[in-house]
């Protein structure tokens, strides 16, 4: 178990204060308390389960979503048809990676490049750092890794329900390469998806990384059920963090690892972010800094069918994946995912059977916002995603949406669907892109509010290393520090990103790397860019029911 202790108004000092043990904080956790010298404490707003206590609403990979208990609740907007989205948080140790899908596939060359030059970032950099956190008998030696805490498997077609394996010949048909491992070097084309799932149960970073023998290390503790409010300074200097119910954690170092939602609204509530939305909350400034104003997600849309009646298998219902370019892709993009699935409830066909299509612009160029609504910790911030406000985004996925109901109507993939769900045949091709523009949903991939960059980068809030600008003792590590959404899920990425710098920004036992850079300079910030769930697909349903 563990190591617990009970919350007092001051707690005693810990060398590295770590908020939030999700996807990139559980790794933090592990990889920081490695070194017995060094006192890690790890928050967490969730339960803060054991590793063979979770519940199977968490461990089910055919449950997506989790239930109220284990999210945040949040709501998004969408665009301006589109103006409430759920906007799905995992709330529990291991965070998101407690409820999402599964999918376990790596970011691609082009993502990293499109980065920009970043030191310590070449994509031979980080395939070092992919390798060493997955554990596969997948792949090739010289990219994959066999002995890091992750597992991960590339689902074969065998294993595949019918209704995917035919979405699979289907696309072969049109012309698309079979993949063999999305994780290798050759990805554009179709295939079942890679996952981290073993017999059913998803493998989530709070059971993968911390383990009951990490979680024994007297240098470790973690603190379940704790909403951090704000980090706590002494000038420019963290010091610590402020519990919602006002205790208090002192640090050495302040790591927040929250998630693209959660670090950028602690930020701002601790005086970290542009100086005019502070002053109207009545906020002390510590760095003016573009925090919450690059947000960047996948934006997507649903097109669901029923199954035929001798088609009805839906195991696995993570799925296949056809991941290629849009007639508007630029250079080596692959900006379109099409993900088979049967993640939709079966009492939303006449048959009992679904498989649903999403398709996610993967490679979006439009960028949101996320601001606070309020100080007060408990209450959600406001996001605001933007979707398709970039005229090129808006192409790109009313094409891709045009391209896969042509593939759903292909004699293979016909043979086994009993009619369309979503957006249902009385919506036409000429009527689609009304349909797409009302009904634009989140690949639930959120990325990139609190950026990193170099000096040279007016938009960067951290450095490489994830050392916030302008501030001592202070880093954000998870997705919220890419620069932008990379073309696939970001669970992988994100565990990969706090990896990499937990390699990097603690160069020995008990020294960390200090940015010296990072001092009370203020940033120049530019003119915000332009205008104007995963949700349930229920959801969807009924939206779509009601126009």
């Amino acid at each position: 178990m563990s190591n617990t202790f009970t919350t007092p108004s001051v707690a005693s000092r810990a060398d590295v204060v770590i908020v939030g043990g999700g996807s990139a904080g559980a790794v933090l956790a592990r990889r920081l308390s490695e070194d017995p010298s060094r006192s890690v404490l790890l928050l967490e707003a969730g339960h803060a389960y054991a590793p063979d206590a979770y519940p199977d609403v968490l461990l089910e990979a055919a449950r997506v979503g989790g239930d109220a208990e284990h999210d945040w609740g949040y709501t998004a907007r969408g665009n301006e048809r589109s103006p409430q989205i759920a906007a799905p948080r995992g709330k529990a140790l291991g965070g998101s990676s407690t409820v999402n899908a599964g999918v376990a596939i790596r970011l691609r060359r082009d993502d990293v490049e499109k980065w920009g030059p970043l030191p310590g970032w070449s994509y031979a950099e980080v395939l070092e750092t992919l390798r060493a956190l997955e554990s596969t008998p997948d792949g090739r030696e010289d990219l994959r890794g066999r002995e890091g805490p992750l597992p991960v498997r590339q689902l074969p077609y065998e294993q595949l329900s019918t209704s995917l394996r035919a979405f699979v010949d289907a696309a072969a048909s049109e012309g698309h390469a079979r993949v063999e491992d999305f994780n290798g070097d050759a990805v554009r084309g179709v295939a079942g998806t890679a996952v981290n799932i073993l017999d059913g149960v998803r493998q989530n970073t709070g059971i993968t990384y911390l383990t009951e023998e990490v979680r024994a290390r007297a240098n470790l503790t973690i603190v379940g059920d704790v909403t951090v409010d704000r980090v706590l300074f002494d000038g420019r200097t963290a010091t610590g963090v402020l519990a919602s119910d006002g205790t208090e954690f002192a640090a050495g170092e302040v790591v927040l690892a929250s998630g693209a939602y959660g670090s950028p609204a602690i930020l701002l509530r601790s005086g970290v972010g542009p100086a005019s939305d502070l002053a109207r909350l009545g906020i002390d400034l510590v760095a003016d800094l573009p925090v919450g104003q690059r947000l960047q997600d996948h934006p997507a849309f649903y097109n669901a069918y029923a199954l035929a009646e001798d088609a009805l298998d839906m195991e696995p219902v993570n799925g296949a994946l056809l991941w290629t370019s849009s007639e508007h892709a630029v250079g080596d993009e692959l900006d379109v995912h099409v993900s088979a699935t049967h993640l939709l409830d079966p009492s939303y066909s006449p048959t009992g059977g679904a498989i649903v299509l999403l398709v996610g612009l993967v490679q979006p160029e439009s960028r949101g916002t996320l601001t606070l609504r309020s100080r007060d910790p408990l209450d959600q911030p406001e996001i605001d995603n933007r979707f398709l406000t970039d005229a090129r985004d808006r192409e790109r996925l009313l094409e891709a949406v045009r391209s896969t109901r042509r593939l759903a109507r292909s004699p293979i993939l016909a043979a086994v669907l009993a009619g369309e769900l979503l957006p249902g045949d009385a919506v036409t091709d000429e009527l689609l892109d009304d349909a797409v523009e009302g009904s634009v949903v989140s690949y639930s991939h959120p990325t990139s509010t609190a950026p990193m960059g170099t000096d040279e980068d007016p938009w960067a809030v951290v450095d490489p290393l994830g050392a916030v600008r302008g501030t001592r003792g202070l880093r954000v590590v998870d997705a919220s520090i890419l620069p932008r959404v990379p073309s696939t899920a970001t669970n992988i990425t994100t565990i990969m990103l706090a990896e990499h710098v937990a390699r990097r920004a603690y160069r020995a036992p008990g020294t960390a790397v200090t940015d010296d850079t990072a001092t009370t300079e203020d940033t120049a910030v530019p003119d915000t860019a332009s205008d104007p769930y995963d949700p349930r697909v229920e959801d969807v349903i009924e939206r779509a029911a009601a126009r």
